[in-house]
């Protein structure tokens, strides 16, 4: 399929395609054409954007790249996000982006980034920065028990009205398998933080293979065979009236959601917790969420090379397809109207084709536009 290379002019927001109607009156989604904003020599996880319109990424981890995360200068080239020193890790310190796989930026123009940390061994943490004043916004360290043997912190929802960040741990770091995935609850002005939801039925990975192009994705089990790969909670975003916190583990047929007032609550025990979530809709297995303003929620489809969308009643619609979309990972709205969508390749990898590597350059960022408006970097 040939694609068309664009620049990066803003566009108005809205944007309404026509639905058509079957034979028995049921609605069928148009398919939207997708593309191509930018090729790249690195693989991209997921995408953020300030307000003014910069372009951060991170380089997918999967990969170790040497720059950890980056700001898009043109579809062919990018810098160091924030700067070089910020990606060169440097013994005896932890001022620095280790590992780095999800990031959000908040309508202050601080751009969130998750440091997993397992990389050169150093405490998770969440590193905000100020792109308005080019400095260091805040710190918060993730030790344990807030985070634990295995884990991988990769995804985040900011919400400014009840002053928290919820981020997903899928639990797939060194020594982990997926099953005391979680999510984390981050007090943005206390820094007081929570595990919560481990190994609820709605972090866990499901016993569901990862299909891409007929091959199940495996992994050395400890006895040294090849086990399918399970993946804990992966995608998490949340409502626009910041009622809803919806997510799912990547390896599973359900996305779930649960009230935030219920997720705040503190008073709640566990098992009482637990029975505050919600099945909220059958879905493929997906990485990135996101939301619009009407409540559809967006989901990439990592086996088919696809984005779905979950509307209001709750069905599942595949919106986007293209041959090159291959892993789907992050996907975000953009100020001028369209949401991006990463293309990490990270099935194509070699550890999933007897050490025969299938990924190649250029890596690719999509964009489209959706069936309805969204909020700025969700």
């Amino acid at each position: 399929m040939a694609h068309k290379l664009l620049l990066l002019p803003l566009l108005a927001l809205a944007f309404f395609p026509a639905v058509a109607m079957t034979a028995d009156a049921q609605p069928v989604m148009p398919a939207i054409q997708p593309e191509i904003v930018a090729r790249l020599p690195q693989s991209v996880g997921n995408i953020a954007f300030t307000p003014d319109n910069q372009i951060i990424f991170s380089n997918h981890p999967f990969y170790n790249p040497d720059i950890r995360v980056e700001r898009l200068t043109s579809p062919t080239t990018s810098e160091p996000f924030p700067n070089k020193e910020w990606n060169t890790p440097r013994e005896g310190a932890d001022d620095y982006l280790d590992n780095v796989l999800g990031l959000r930026s908040d309508e202050d123009g601080v751009v969130w980034m998750i440091d997993m940390g397992f990389r050169t061994h150093i405490t998770p943490k969440l590193v905000g920065w100020n792109t308005r004043a080019n400095r260091l916004e805040r710190i918060y360290y993730m030790p344990e028990p807030l985070t634990r043997p295995g884990s991988q912190p990769q995804d985040l929802v900011i919400d400014r009205n009840h002053r928290k960040f919820y981020l997903a741990d899928e639990d797939i770091g060194p020594g982990g398998d997926g099953s005391r995935a979680a999510l984390i609850v981050i007090d943005m002005d206390t820094g007081r933080a929570r595990r919560v939801l481990e190994g609820d039925k709605s972090t866990i990975p499901e016993d569901v293979a990862i299909t891409v192009d007929g091959r199940a994705m495996t992994t050395p089990g400890k006895d040294g065979k090849p086990s399918i790969l399970k993946v804990g909670v992966d995608g998490i975003t949340m409502d626009m009236n910041a009622e809803w916190l919806y997510f799912a583990p990547l390896s599973g047929r359900s996305l779930y959601r649960i009230r935030v007032a219920d997720l705040n609550d503190e008073a709640l025990p566990p098992a009482s917790l637990s029975t505050k979530v919600e099945r909220y809709s059958a879905k493929p297995n997906n990485g990135g969420l996101s939301i619009d303003y009407m409540g559809n929620i967006y989901l990439t489809a990592v086996e088919s090379k696809s984005v779905g969308l979950i509307t209001v009643d709750r069905m599942y619609h595949t919106i986007v397809s293209d041959p090159a979309l291959v892993w789907p990972d992050g996907i975000s709205y953009s100020p001028d109207g369209y949401m991006y969508v990463s293309a990490s390749q990270v099935s194509a990898a070699a550890m999933f084709h007897e050490g025969k590597a299938e990924n190649s350059t250029p890596y690719l960022i999509f964009r489209f536009k959706p069936p309805s408006p969204g909020y700025i970097s969700r």
